[in-house]
């Protein structure tokens, strides 16, 4: 994929109309990086002029902050902010919740004022403009439940975009017993990705895991790097990898995305 970094644009003495901020698992982990893939590839196909830090991107300082370390954090946010305001930017989305609402919430206050999208709203939006279309028939059939971010959903109250995404795709969604707000945390929220478990009586994604089987999905879409590796994990303990496929809202809607005729693109 041909991708730009904002920095060979400005030596071409353009901007991005969008920043796509990769975060960390986007760019490392390889379960996030399809995600990431196919994001970029939606951004293209929708015709938007997008570009990416590349390696000036950093850590949002997410995980130092919610592990306790200050200092970290903000030492990280000042980083970024000078990168992105050097550049001008004013619009990013990210497919990660937890860098969503650093940039979102905790930016402003050290300096960096942005428009900030998770990718659930930024699709929807592409969506409802016509700039992606859907092949009705690819998950024809196909039963979906969807597991809440606790970043996207209960710290910044955005349960619907996600799922206005998923139903362009499938024809309903199962819930799970326990979903919106009340939804339970896939257990690697506030830097519990990076810790073991406390002990206790079970892991969290694998309660997480058991009430999404209740409900038998052929899919368990997810809308979090952190999510999709967690519950991914639960869904191969209990050996059904074979039977449902874990996804984020990225993957599915790239699968089911329907190219847009070049006539009509460059109207």
């Amino acid at each position: 994929m041909q991708i730009k970094t904002v920095a060979e644009l400005a030596a071409e003495g353009k901007s991005p109309e969008v920043l796509f901020w990769v975060g960390c698992a986007g760019s490392f982990d390889d379960k996030a990086k399809k995600v990431s893939k196919a994001l970029a590839s939606l951004l293209t196909q929708a015709g938007i002029e997008w570009a990416i830090l590349g390696q000036e991107e950093s850590c949002s300082g997410d995980p130092a902050r919610r592990a306790g370390n200050e200092f970290l954090f903000q030492m990280m946010a000042l980083q970024n902010i000078q990168v992105l305001n050097g550049y001008n930017i004013r619009t990013i989305v990210t497919a990660c919740p937890h860098c969503f609402n650093t940039l979102k919430n905790e930016y402003p206050a050290l300096g960096g004022h942005y428009e900030v999208f998770h990718h659930s709203q930024f699709l929807q939006k592409l969506l409802d403009e016509g700039r992606i279309r859907i092949r009705e028939e690819v998950f024809k059939g196909k039963k979906v439940t969807f597991h809440d971010p606790c970043y996207l959903g209960r710290a910044n109250g955005e349960y619907l975009a996600p799922r206005a995404v998923i139903r362009k795709v499938f024809q309903n969604i199962e819930e799970m017993e326990r979903h919106g707000q009340r939804a339970l945390c896939c257990g690697a929220g506030g830097a519990q990705m990076f810790k073991e478990a406390e002990k206790g009586l079970k892991e969290v994604n694998i309660e997480r895991t058991e009430e999404a089987l209740r409900v038998h999905p052929d899919i368990l879409a997810v809308g979090c790097p952190f999510c999709k590796t967690m519950l991914s994990d639960g869904v191969k303990h209990f050996e059904k990898e074979e039977h449902i496929r874990v996804a984020d809202l990225a993957e599915i809607l790239a699968e089911a995305a329907a190219p847009i005729p070049e006539s009509e693109s460059k109207n």
